[in-house]
């Protein structure tokens, strides 16, 4: 599924790619429906071009690189939309959703770290690369992007854990630190949002309140773990928060608007953290209430994505012990040649939960 900027989705036939020393080559079974496809499309964020969009994977391992021990060949797979390097200062101490040459290499020239793509027209001209370029049939990413799927996880459904599922977990674990017990406040029911409900319930966060404008939506967290609803275009959804937690442990913004960021910090208790996840357009910024976040050592910090090395597979022994299920964010499945639709359905605000391309439909 090749992307030219700010055109429609076409599909294309292309090279099949290779695996180089480190990586691995996946039959790709499915893959998410995420806005972040959008930004780039559209414009919004840059990214050279033609370009294999979609980043949020499962398949089957086709073919291994060289030096590759974490996974083999035959096995399946989730592959993160961050792919740590294992090299830099920030993969080496741990915290690869920082990895530097993913955000130089990747995210702004659509490459691997070698400095080249893994894809090319049938000229032999290159197509970049936005994470694995997973609306293809076939990907290449680092192996430390992946992680194996236990036995008995369906393998289309498991896509969302790679990015959905990883940027909710680093968000509520890594940032927020949630701890059992925690009062939890979800300002927006997207894809991730409602991820963040699902993951907030499996790690045992105590309230937990979807905050959105869509009925839709709100139901939806309510059956994946909401405790309680506020629906943001009849009520002050400041007000109505408080009257529920009186000030909440813990509050996920995942829209990235600035009414809503600074809501996020009015929703927070004493002490409070505020975990900002949603992305804006470059330059956009938010207002806070200077001396109640000084005085009320309100916490405001940002985070992207999650550690593939170890979150991937606790997020996969989640599922497999039954606390978390991918499946019940999915709500549209679309065929690689209908991504179009499904990307102008997600634009336009029609898509609840996570949509999802499959390429294969066996588990």
């Amino acid at each position: 599924m090749v992307q030219r900027r700010s055109a429609p989705f076409t599909v294309a036939t292309i090279r099949k790619p290779e695996a180089g020393p480190g990586e691995i080559l996946v039959r790709v079974a499915a893959c998410g429906v995420c806005h972040t496809d959008l930004h780039v499309q559209d414009g919004s964020v840059a990214f050279p071009f033609p370009a294999v969009l979609g980043h949020e994977v499962s398949g089957t391992v086709a073919a291994v690189g060289a030096g590759v021990d974490n996974v083999q060949e035959g096995q399946h797979v989730v592959g993160a939309f961050i792919m740590p390097c294992g090299l830099c200062p920030m993969c080496r101490s741990g915290r690869e959703e920082l990895c530097a040459a993913f955000f130089n290499q990747n995210r702004l020239q659509g490459t691997l770290y070698d400095g080249t793509t893994r894809l090319y027209d049938h000229d032999g001209k290159p197509v970049w690369m936005y994470s694995m370029g997973g609306l293809a049939e076939y990907a290449v990413m680092p192996a430390l992007a992946a992680a194996p799927l236990p036995s008995g996880i369906p393998l289309t459904d498991a896509a969302i854990l790679g990015c959905a599922f990883l940027t909710a977990y680093g968000a509520l674990v890594h940032v927020g630190q949630l701890q059992q017990g925690n009062s939890v406040v979800i300002i927006g029911a997207g894809g991730v949002g409602l991820s963040a409900i699902a993951v907030a319930k499996a790690l045992g966060a105590g309230r937990i309140v979807a905050v959105d404008v869509s009925a839709d939506r709100l139901q939806t967290a309510a059956t994946l773990g909401a405790s309680a609803t506020v629906d943001a275009s009849t009520v002050d959804p400041v007000e109505a928060v408080r009257d529920i937690t009186s000030g909440a442990d813990l509050v996920l913004e995942a829209i990235g608007r600035p009414d809503t960021f600074r809501q996020a910090t009015e929703m927070a208790a004493d002490g409070g953290r505020c975990v900002m996840v949603g992305i804006a357009p470059i330059g956009q910024t938010a207002e806070v209430e200077i001396t109640r976040l000084v005085r009320r050592k309100i916490q405001v910090c940002g985070s992207f994505g999650g550690r593939p090395r170890t979150d991937l597979v606790h997020l996969a022994s989640l599922v497999a012990d039954g606390a978390l299920n991918p499946g019940t964010l999915i709500s549209r499945r679309f065929p690689l040649e209908e991504a179009q639709d499904a990307y102008r359905l997600l634009a336009e605000g029609k898509i609840v939960g996570r949509a999802l391309i499959e390429l294969q439909t066996e588990n």
